[in-house]
């Protein structure tokens, strides 16, 4: 009896071998490839599992965002913040969700907090150009100006960037400085619309 249930024994662990293995749910996969909602139920059962997963709430946090729930991301930023302090991937989402939610200065002080910590960071270039929206957001068109200018000096084929530096210029009247900047975004983007509203309406500020 032995002897005949041995071999059947060995080729039932072979097909096992051979079955494809079960995947763990991959969050940050799900959230590269646009699925936001996927993304944010996976962290959510990870963070069950683990509420010290600090991967998971900045997934989850970027996920939320990009879903435009900022409520939800801001409160779980926050507890990811709390759990790493000095991560400056949660100081950055905390800040984005604060943005969007029009909390100016909060946000505004985190994005310079996130400087601070990650000077080279990934987002960088992106602080920038937040806080270029917040400082128009504040009638500070100077420091937008200085804000827009820094990020165009990371990526400087962003069109949309250069548009809103020659808004920032043109509301505190550099109109030809402005005028540069709309006709930069109008060589990457021809069709962007804003761009050709600003540059007719500094021309004729000019003229």
């Amino acid at each position: 009896m032995r002897i005949r249930i041995l071999p059947a024994f060995l080729l039932l662990l072979t097909l096992s071998a051979l079955l494809p293995a079960q995947t763990k749910p991959d969050a940050l996969k799900a959230y590269r490839e646009g699925r936001y909602n996927d993304a944010v139920t996976i962290c959510l059962d990870e963070i069950a599992a683990d509420p010290s997963n600090v991967e998971s709430h900045v997934v989850l946090s970027w996920a939320l965002v990009e879903a435009k729930r900022y409520e939800e991301a801001e409160n779980w930023a926050k507890k990811g913040h709390a759990l790493s302090k000095y991560d400056p991937r949660l100081i950055e989402i905390l800040a984005e969700a604060h943005y969007y939610l029009g909390n100016n200065q909060q946000s505004l002080r985190l994005f310079q907090e996130y400087i601070s910590y990650a000077p080279n960071g990934s987002r960088i270039s992106l602080v920038y150009y937040f806080m270029g929206e917040i400082y128009l957001r504040l009638a500070k068109y100077r420091h937008a100006d200085m804000a827009f200018s820094a990020a165009l000096q990371l990526e400087s084929m962003n069109a949309r960037w250069w548009t809103r530096l020659g808004y920032s210029r043109e509301m505190a009247k550099e109109y030809r400085y402005a005028l540069e900047a709309y006709n930069s975004a109008l060589k990457l983007d021809p069709n962007e619309q804003d761009a050709i509203r600003g540059r007719d309406r500094t021309q004729n500020q000019l003229h």
